[in-house]
């Protein structure tokens, strides 16, 4: 039989249909019904059970009960207690800071162990401790919401934030496309510029041409119209 390890100390595990596992059982549920607080139960050793329920398990179609063990502990205990705690931190490969789940269980199950050493010393002090254990494991839970809740948080922004990149990207690359076809709208009309500048210009030029012929023609009629007149002249006056 090979029962679940734990570093709180346990009794010998008995079947589930033992009679005192079945007592113990009809004691705690009792005391839950009542007001589901711990002074109803008369004894230490119930305290103890009420404070530190009995654990069960399944073996091979079996079920086990296993009660917190009610033997008072030495200093001896207590420095085999840390000895157990670190080799388990070391088998376990347990993380010495930040978040680990392996650290945060064993040292739940020491937290317990020394509960249970307390409370078989003084019930009251180990009622303390309990409530105490307690408040630390609402401390515990609140803060792992509040890290789920930041994950998530973190993880919808960079999502978010991934889509916006996206986003950019997909608009930096069609103002690239916009600059690219502005460019070559560019040239072309710079091509356009240059031709109707030279067409220009050789209108010009024939015009020009057209009219400087036209001038020397009229300055020849003029000359030849002028010889004319002065030959008509001469030939009036010489009858």
């Amino acid at each position: 039989m090979h029962e679940p390890t734990s570093l709180l100390r346990y009794d010998q595990p008995v079947s589930a249909e033992d009679e005192g596992a079945l007592n113990l059982q009809s004691k705690l549920w009792a005391a839950k019904l009542q007001d589901k607080g711990l002074g109803n139960v008369p004894t230490g050793d119930d305290i103890l059970h009420t404070m530190l329920p009995p654990r069960e398990y399944e073996e091979d179609g079996y079920k086990y009960v296993q009660r917190v063990s009610t033997q008072a502990a030495s200093r001896f205990d207590v420095i085999t207690l840390q000895e157990h705690l670190d080799r388990r931190m070391a088998e376990r490969k347990a993380r010495e800071s930040g978040i680990c789940v392996v650290r945060e269980q064993l040292y739940s199950q020491c937290f317990d162990e020394l509960i249970r050493q307390v409370t078989l010393n003084l019930p009251e002090r180990g009622l303390l401790l309990l409530r105490v254990r307690d408040e630390l494991k609402l401390t515990i839970g609140a803060y792992q919401m509040l890290y789920d809740s930041s994950v998530g948080f973190s993880t919808r922004k960079a999502i978010q934030a991934q889509d916006g990149i996206s986003d950019m990207e997909n608009k930096l690359k069609g103002l690239e496309e916009d600059c690219v076809s502005l460019e070559e709208e560019s040239v072309q009309l710079s091509h356009q510029l240059e031709s109707t500048k030279r067409r220009e210009n050789e209108k010009t030029n024939v015009i020009k041409k057209k009219h400087t012929e036209a001038m020397e023609f009229l300055m020849r009629s003029n000359t030849q119209l002028e010889k004319a007149v002065n030959q008509m002249e001469s030939a009036s006056k010489a009858k």
